[in-house]
């Protein structure tokens, strides 16, 4: 096997190793609102994950840009500390690369990517209509990840569930029962490239 010790890598080679090892990943396709400027944000994070039913949370980390600075969706979890996470189907798939663009903040990637906007029930922000699952959030926890100099590389968020959404077309009401077949969710891999499912099979855990 191919060996490599860490310190003798650079940021770029680790995030290819890390992108393209731990596949395929959740997007976490996640809207946030300027309360000031009432711009609503939308952007995907593939750094997603489930962490407790417990508690019903999510964990999202949103690395920083090269300038250092948060990206707008963390910047307004920390300030407002709500959003919407929305899963990622075949239908919306481009629509979501849409909402990856580097826009300003001053303008909203819902419309760049001509989604449309439904009000939420408990937080402020709005979700997008075209998701067939989205999960209303409030910030639960929050820890900037340093680098060994010390500045913050990684905006990483607990996020609590407050309210879930589920289209009908991929959700049985009677067993409370997600259709994975129906949902064709989109997983990320390494670089400009997603998957999809193929085969689905089952493994029982032994006794």
């Amino acid at each position: 096997m191919y060996h490599y010790t860490t310190g003798d890598l650079d940021k770029k080679t680790m995030y290819k190793f890390i992108s393209g090892s731990i596949i395929p990943r959740a997007i976490g396709w996640i809207t946030t609102l300027d309360e000031k400027t009432e711009i609503v944000n939308a952007a995907p994070f593939s750094f997603t994950s489930g962490v407790s039913n417990q508690v019903p949370l999510l964990s999202m980390a949103i690395l920083r840009g090269a300038n250092g600075e948060p990206k707008d969706s963390a910047r307004n979890l920390l300030e407002y500390k709500h959003g919407v996470v929305h899963i990622v189907s075949e239908d919306v798939v481009d629509a979501m690369n849409d909402t990856s663009a580097p826009l300003p903040a001053d303008e909203s990637e819902v419309v760049f990517a001509g989604l449309h906007l439904t009000d939420s029930k408990t937080v402020r922000t709005p979700g997008i209509k075209e998701a067939k699952i989205r999960m209303e959030v409030k910030v639960y926890d929050y820890h900037p990840v340093k680098s060994p100099d010390g500045d913050v590389v990684t905006d990483f968020f607990f996020l609590e569930v407050t309210d879930f959404y589920f289209d009908e077309t991929i959700f049985d009401k009677e067993k409370e029962y997600i259709d994975v077949a129906a949902l064709k969710p989109v997983a990320r891999l390494a670089g400009p490239y997603y998957a999809t499912l193929d085969e689905i099979y089952r493994k029982d855990r032994p006794n």
